[in-house]
């Protein structure tokens, strides 16, 4: 089971909660609530990894993603405005690399309900600097 830390920036704010459920799920490999969040037509692009078209595509990446073993994921950030969002944060492995990622998301309306692209930043490095200031809970 993977420990979650999430970001004190959500508050009230639908959208950002919307973002760091879906990051999570990213996480944990919850394909399902990952799908039930974008659109059909979504695309998903890790930036010099590759790019991911289409649900079935979208998901097939997803179970990839999350084939490695994750130990920790600490959302640091979480931010929306209009038709837009991002997420940053850490996720710890159990062979001691981190991944720090942002994750910028577009909404396919302003209401910020389901996701048409996923654009994806990531450097592993073996170690990560610092403590994160967030709320831990479990999934």
């Amino acid at each position: 089971m993977i420990e979650v830390h999430t970001s004190p920036d959500c508050g009230n704010s639908p959208k950002n909660l919307f973002l760091q459920k879906l990051t999570i799920a990213f996480a944990t490999g919850d394909v399902e609530t990952a799908l039930d969040a974008v659109a059909d037509d979504i695309v998903l692009d890790i930036i010099g990894e590759g790019t991911a078209r289409g649900k079935s595509d979208f998901a097939r990446s997803l179970t990839h993603l999350t084939s490695r073993m994750d130990t920790e994921l600490t959302i640091e950030h979480v931010a929306s405005h209009g038709k837009a969002g991002a997420v940053n944060g850490v996720l710890e492995r159990n062979d001691g690399t981190t991944l720090s990622f942002c994750n910028v998301y577009e909404f396919t309306g302003a209401k910020g309900d389901r996701v048409k692209k996923i654009t994806s930043y990531r450097i592993e490095s073996s170690g990560h600097s610092g403590r994160h200031q967030a709320q831990a809970s479990s999934v």
